[in-house]
């Protein structure tokens, strides 16, 4: 029992940082029927077990609080220490499965409020293994990390070993969804496959053969598929002969081995996947014992982290690794992010049944649904329901790549992120397997940043600490915002259900869900963090100011479009233009912050800045001048290069510029002159008196310690507010004439403070480098010209 126990704990964390996607969060539990019948029959044990999961449920069900007629009722006899709180579902689960409708009968015999959407995935729900969704979000993990590598798994050939068999819904569907997946070798409790040079298309069809019986094992696999030397193996041999095919395959030149050394062999092989839907935790690190995994039927095959020698991994199922172990093998050059990141499409699926569910039971009650009209809709929506899943599965595995580029660099902001989260006792980093502060000291000696597994327990993290923050704001009530309320639903329910979805009972949880995976997915764990220090807003206006940008700018139809470029281009170069999205969206919110603090409502500033933003960008190439269209025009040309279509790389290239857009569109409403007219004289004064320079030399200080990062931030904020004020003197000149003519006469005023600025200007471009002292003396020079 000892060994279920530090498996449910295990889960329970794995749970924990997966619920970042579920609305509300949840938890993770279990029960062991603790005596079954000594001898009995399938069927008997069968029976008891079903028994001994009714009580569990009837006892969850007994403590736990009710809705009647809109109103939550307590249940009867019992002391209650929390809040209100109805909100209880299961989840199918290992053991459990097939148990759904046993859970929803035993709802609707209490009359608790959520009816059959009580456990997902019953005979009216989504069935997750013939949906294959969390092999399915899993494999966009997988299709990431060979992306990465250059190599699309759905056109080109690849090797795979793998942990489970074809009965089982994560490794049976994972290893159906490439054409040229090569399966060399995989293990289960029972048997060993070992297939040395398999044929990639006979190789699918027989596994879909296998997939598609009731039940299964590798012993039904047709041997007369299987290449030369190969084979299936039993587990409870004494030895297995091998051939000297099995032989090259496994590395070993042994005749014959014991299965559990055939099976760490497997683990050890040079392939490019090791693809885990299976039960256990076989690689761990070398720093631990087995006793520190807790796994004990697993000993005997489990490897460490470094000795893995597979290119990618993806953990279709949990616990499969240790997180020190994940660390190991990540640090030795492997890809793998986490279990809860790979595998949560599944709790996914699940919690979007669940809150279907609960409007559509309503709208039954109300008599505006049948239950039989209900059950067809479920069956209509399963494909888009995928979708909005997978989609999840993608934008976390990208945001964890965008953010592993930066991680070097940025260091020593997660660990600031780190102990911020440890001091409000929201992280226990040792639990969570982070570096200690002597950690991130060797890691940045040795210029490296924070491993994939490790960031993706930081974005997960943040995301529970900010759902927490906004959950308790204003955020939720954002009028605007609730077009993220409707984005979750498939779309056959925005339209008939539209109203209903509007009030939606968890409709404040909805919202904050979509808009914190937003933010932490797009701007990384650390954001809202450094934009508290650096501007001394609340959570809940960050969120505000960052969904403010990324509307006004339509940030989303550039995410769409590099994309949609996904094995056409290097990823490296999509993740550069992401970074250009997300620098922009961060210069654009801390202005928001430090001009608009109170007065951040959504809808109103989207009016407001949209218009003269949009007439801005799309003119953006022909108003800049110097240092700034020298920048535009390198990177617009660095990315056709490499294949990015030309308006797409036009509009990235020109985001860097466009962070003066809020400071343009106010002073050509103030000036009441047109926008493009502001934007030329404003890029022109820039490149004539040396703002441009100023500024990008600022954006290149390096820093070493958030205090640096905040004074950073005050120089380029000090710059940028000058050249605003600099760029509304000039256009409220009444002088006639081009730009330039209005620009020069401007500077003709301006007497000995432009020449002491050009003097200093010229001192510092002649300095072999620029540091804070030097800036910050250009920046006070320079605002000598704003009196």
């Amino acid at each position: 029992r000892e060994d279920f126990r530090t498996e449910v704990l295990g889960l329970m964390k794995a749970q924990h940082v997966k619920n970042t996607l579920i609305v509300p969060v949840g938890a993770k539990g279990g029960f062991v029927p603790k005596q079954f019948p000594i001898g009995g029959s399938r069927d008997e044990i069968q029976t008891e077990g079903v028994a001994a999961y009714q009580i569990f449920i009837r006892g969850l069900l007994d403590v736990t609080d009710n809705i009647v007629n809109g109103k939550i009722v307590p249940p009867r006899d019992v002391v209650r220490h929390d809040r209100d709180d109805p909100y209880l579902v299961v989840a199918a689960d290992k053991g459990t499965a097939t148990f759904s409708d046993i859970a929803n009968a035993i709802a609707i015999e209490y009359n608790f409020w959520l009816g059959d959407a009580f456990a997902s995935g019953g005979s009216a729900g989504y069935d997750h293994k013939k949906m294959g969704i969390t092999a399915r979000g899993g494999w966009e993990c997988v299709k990431r990390h060979f992306r990465e590598m250059g190599i699309d798994t759905q056109a080109r050939d690849f090797t795979v070993v793998g942990i489970g068999d074809m009965s089982g819904d994560v490794f049976g569907n994972g290893l159906l969804l490439s054409p040229h997946a090569k399966l060399l070798a995989a293990f289960n409790h029972a048997h060993i496959f070992l297939d040395p040079a398999p044929d990639a298309a006979r190789g699918l069809q027989e596994r879909q053969r296998l997939f598609n019986l009731p039940r299964s094992s590798w012993d039904d696999y047709d041997e007369k598929l299987i290449s030369r030397g190969g084979g299936v193996f039993t587990r409870g041999a004494k030895s297995i002969a091998l051939s000297a095919e099995a032989q090259k395959l496994l590395g070993n030149s042994a005749s014959s081995l014991a299965p559990n050394e055939v099976v760490r062999a497997i683990l050890r092989m040079p392939v490019d996947l090791l693809w885990n839907g299976g039960i256990g935790t076989y690689v761990k690190a070398s720093s631990e014992s087995a006793a520190d995994v807790g796994d004990r039927s697993n000993d005997a095959v489990r490897i460490d982290g470094r000795e893995l020698r597979a290119r990618v991994v993806g953990e279709g199922g949990n616990l499969g690794f240790t997180q020190r172990g994940r660390v190991e093998f990540a640090l030795a050059g492997g890809r793998i992010n986490t279990d809860f990141i790979d595998n949560s499409a599944g709790v996914n699926t699940s919690d979007v049944e669940v809150n279907i569910k609960i409007l559509l039971n309503a709208e039954e009650r109300a008599g505006r649904l049948k239950r039989r009209d209900r059950d067809r809709l479920l069956v209509r929506m399963t494909d888009e329901i995928a979708a909005l899943v997978l989609r999840n599965n993608y934008l976390q595995s990208q945001a964890i790549s965008t953010l592993e580029l930066q991680s070097a660099r940025r260091l020593t902001e997660l660990q600031s992120l780190v102990r911020s989260m440890e001091r409000s006792g929201e992280l226990n980093r040792a639990i969570e397997f982070l570096p200690d502060d002597e950690g991130f000291t060797e890691r940045r000696k040795l210029s490296l940043g924070l491993t994939r597994p490790e960031l993706a327990t930081l974005l997960s993290y943040s995301k529970i600490v900010l759902n927490n923050q906004l959950i308790e704001s204003d955020v939720p009530e954002d009028p605007y915002l609730s077009a993220e309320l409707e984005r979750y639903f498939p779309e056959p329910m925005r339209k008939r259900f539209g109203k209903a979805i509007r009030h939606h009972r968890l409709r404040r949880e909805i919202i904050v869900t979509a808009t914190t995976n937003s933010l932490v997915n797009r701007m990384g764990p650390s954001f809202v963090l450094r934009a508290q220090d650096d501007t001394g807003a609340s959570p809940g206006q960050v969120a505000r100011a960052y969904s403010i940008a990324r509307e006004v700018f339509d940030v989303r139809r550039c995410w769409t479009d590099i994309e949609a470029l996904d094995n056409h281009i290097p990823c490296s170069t999509q993740y550069a233009m992401m970074y250009e999205t997300s620098r922009l969206l961060r210069h654009c919110s801390y202005w928001l912050l430090n001009h608009r603090r109170h007065d951040l409502a959504v809808d109103r500033a989207v009016k407001e800045f949209r218009p003269g933003i949009a007439q801005l960008m799309l003119a953006i190439g022909d108003v800049l001048s110097g240092a700034y269209r020298g920048q535009y025009t390198a990177a617009r040309e660095s990315y056709v290069k490499v294949g990015v279509p030309a308006p797409l790389a036009g509009r990235i290239a020109g985001l860097q510029a466009a962070s003066s857009a809020f400071d343009i569109v106010e002073i050509a409403r103030s000036a009441r002159n047109s926008v493009l007219d502001a934007a030329r004289i404003h890029f022109t004064l820039g490149s004539r008196i040396g703002l441009d320079w100023l500024v990008t030399q600022i954006e290149q200080l390096g820093v070493d310690g958030s205090w640096q990062a905040v004074a950073r931030t005050g120089l380029r904020d000090a710059a940028q507010q000058i050249h605003r004020r600099l760029s509304a003197q000039v256009l409220a000149t009444r002088v006639r004439g081009n730009i330039d003519a209005r620009v020069s006469s401007w500077m003709s005023t301006q007497g000995l403070a432009l020449e002491t600025w050009r003097r200093i200007f010229a001192d510092m471009r002649a300095s072999a480098s620029s540091d804070f002292a030097t800036l910050s003396v250009g920046v006070d020079a320079v605002r000598r010209l704003t009196t």
